[in-house]
């Protein structure tokens, strides 16, 4: 594994435009979107779901870092080549005393504080749930995500919270689950939704559940892994859930005395080895942990077995990409960041072995692929990336992969555009991995609202719609999207 690098970048963009994406959002809207570019596909049905933080700030108290604000939903309801707008905040119960206080109640994970100094700070280890990170519509639940709490469950239509959800009993009040559920395409006949809780200390104790198409669960097994563990994603092929072990310790001296924030107490080991943990789906077979070449994993984009061999394809960075030392994240300098590579891990199961290789050395992030080829190797990856294809910046374009014929397609929207995560649509009767639609949030720095793009999956430098909404939405998280109408009528609101 060649060493991972920080390079430097080359702007295509305007520092001030990608901050101002970074205003809170505090409104509620709810309308039918006519201000289009082009067409919206007439056989698009459906609703697309987005999560991220909608307050940058709590009544002017600015919070140190986006990952700590609450958790605000967008959705996108197409019909009949008309779509519905509609967000709404996650009324949990953080959010909601903290907007009845008018101030913060809660330290974030990244850092923000309480006011009142160290003093009002120290011991206090209360989490908020923000529910800021994914959404998936799953038996007949819409579920707002955050890793280290619940899942908050909410209206698919009006987006209203409804409550905590416990995934039919199988969470206890306090348990987490994951972020980043995995959907099973049907490997086993129907599909699945599998996910996972994970409890981390000096120990770890890692809880793999998969439930049916109607919610209802089908296997749930615990796991004990050595040392502390950070897993945010993992990567699922028919027999194995895959999880990479980051190099990274804790020492929580300074948050338990109120000086920073959890995130804020990780530390990087660029001489420790990168654990790959291996969990059979049926718990039938031992876990198996292979080590491989130090480097930081947030994201998974799929993963396969073939001949014998497990293949992994991941973002890695050179290490814990965390602000430095008390920076403020709008005044980031890219230059000392490091961007996340594409890079290919093919485990021989038998010699307990790793190879690990680069496959993109451009910065990219949040990559997607056709639904169904989950957990089998795949022809085409979709992938957030940024302009120029060297250095690090802003996610300012998408990129298509053909990894049959090395084939490269770029969508830039620099020098004013900003995006994050694709999501990819396929299309109803298509036959071929990329017949669909791509679709992306572009904040427009210009205009400083922003705009949802409608891309050929097959060429996504063909533009098919753009939906110019009224307003900006903050940089976001996660999304996906379900093939339910979950809107209005026509000429409703």
């Amino acid at each position: 594994m060649q060493t991972l690098e920080p390079t430097s970048s080359q702007a295509a963009f305007s520092m001030e435009e990608w901050r101002s994406g970074y205003r809170s959002q505090p409104q509620e809207y709810a309308y039918w979107i006519d201000d289009i570019e082009g067409e919206i596909p007439a056989d698009l049905e459906g609703t697309l779901y987005r999560n991220g933080p909608g307050l940058l700030d709590i009544n002017g108290y600015p919070i140190r870092h986006p990952f700590d604000g609450d958790g605000m939903i967008n959705s996108f309801a197409f019909k009949n080549g008309r779509a519905f707008y509609r967000n709404r905040f996650v009324r949990t119960e953080g959010y909601v005393a903290e907007q009845t206080a008018g101030k913060p109640l809660y330290r974030g994970v990244f850092g923000t504080q309480k006011p009142g100094g160290v003093l009002a700070n120290a011991f206090d280890l209360r989490l908020k749930n923000i529910a800021n990170t994914h959404i998936i519509y799953w038996g007949d639940r819409l579920l707002a995500l955050w890793e280290a709490a619940e899942p908050h469950r909410l209206d698919p239509v009006t987006l209203e919270t409804i409550g905590l959800d416990f995934l039919g009993g199988q969470l206890e009040p306090g348990d987490s689950f994951t972020a980043h559920p995995k959907v099973d395409p049907g490997h086993y006949g129907q599909p699945r939704l599998v996910g996972f809780s994970v409890d981390t200390g000096v120990s770890s104790q890692l809880t793999l559940y998969e439930f049916d198409i109607a919610g209802e669960l089908i296997t749930q097994h615990s796991h004990s892994l050595p040392g502390f563990a950070f897993l945010h994603d993992f990567a699922l092929t028919p027999n194995y859930a895959i999880f990479f072990q980051n190099p990274v310790s804790f020492n929580p001296l300074g948050y338990l005395l109120g000086f920073h924030g959890a995130a804020q107490s990780l530390a990087f080991d660029p001489k420790a080895k990168t654990k790959v943990v291996l969990i059979p789906r049926n718990d039938r077979v031992s876990m198996q942990i292979i080590e491989t070449d130090p480097c930081f994993v947030f994201h998974h984009s799929n993963a396969f077995e073939q001949d014998g061999q497990v293949v992994v394809d991941s973002i890695c960075y050179s290490e814990f990409p965390s602000l430095k030392g008390g920076d403020d994240y709008k005044h980031v300098n890219f230059d000392e960041v490091p961007g996340g590579q594409l890079w290919r891990f093919t485990l021989d199961l038998a010699a307990q072995s790793a190879r690990s290789d680069c496959l993109m050395s451009r910065s990219v992030e949040f990559p997607v692929l056709h639904p169904d080829r989950v957990g089998y190797a795949h022809r085409y990856s979709y992938i957030g990336a940024v302009h120029s294809p060297e250095g690090n910046a802003p996610l300012q374009a998408v990129l298509k992969k053909d990894w049959h014929t090395g084939e490269e397609q770029l969508a830039s929207f620099a020098p004013h555009g900003f995006g994050g995560e694709p999501v990819f649509i396929p299309r109803p009767g298509g036959m071929d991995e990329d017949d669909g639609w791509l679709m992306l949030l572009v904040y427009d720095g210009t205009r400083r609202c922003s705009d949802l793009v409608i891309m050929d999956g097959q060429n996504i430098t063909r533009e098919i719609a753009r939906l110019k909404l009224k307003h900006h939405i903050p940089y976001g998280l996660h999304g996906s999207f379900a093939p339910v109408y979950f809107g209005p009528e026509d000429g409703e609101a």
